[in-house]
C-alpha cells in the first residue's frame, strides 16, 4: 500500500516534532564549531537555532534564515567535521566587518 505525499509529510512533521528537543540539543553541541559566516553565525542565537525544521522534500534540517545541513553531512559528521570547522574559520574571517 502506497503512502500519499500528504501522509508522508505529516509523518515527517510528527517525527520532527517528537524529536525536536533532541535534535536541537545534539545539533547545538555537534555543529557549534561551524556556526560562523554570513548564514551560519546567526544560528549562535539559541532562539533562532531552536526554530530548526525538517524539510520533508529534501530531508534536510533547515532554519528560516536559509541555513541548512544535508542528511549525509549530519549522518557522516565525523567525516566532514574537521573540513567544515576549517571552512567556518575562513568564513568567520571573511565576514568580519572592515575596520
Amino acid at each position: 500500500m502506497a503512502i500519499s505525499p500528504r501522509t508522508q509529510q505529516r509523518l515527517v512533521e510528527a517525527w520532527a516534532e517528537i524529536h525536536r528537543e533532541e535534535l536541537v540539543r545534539l545539533g547545538a553541541l555537534a555543529i557549534r564549531p561551524v556556526l560562523e559566516g554570513e548564514v551560519f553565525a546567526a544560528l549562535q542565537d539559541l532562539t533562532l537555532f531552536n526554530t530548526v525544521e525538517l524539510d520533508p522534500t529534501f530531508g534536510t534540517i533547515q532554519w528560516p534564515n536559509g541555513a541548512d545541513f544535508d542528511p549525509e553531512t549530519l549522518h557522516d559528521w565525523h567525516k566532514y567535521r574537521d573540513d567544515l570547522v576549517a571552512k567556518a574559520r575562513r568564513w568567520a574571517k571573511t565576514s568580519e566587518p572592515a575596520p
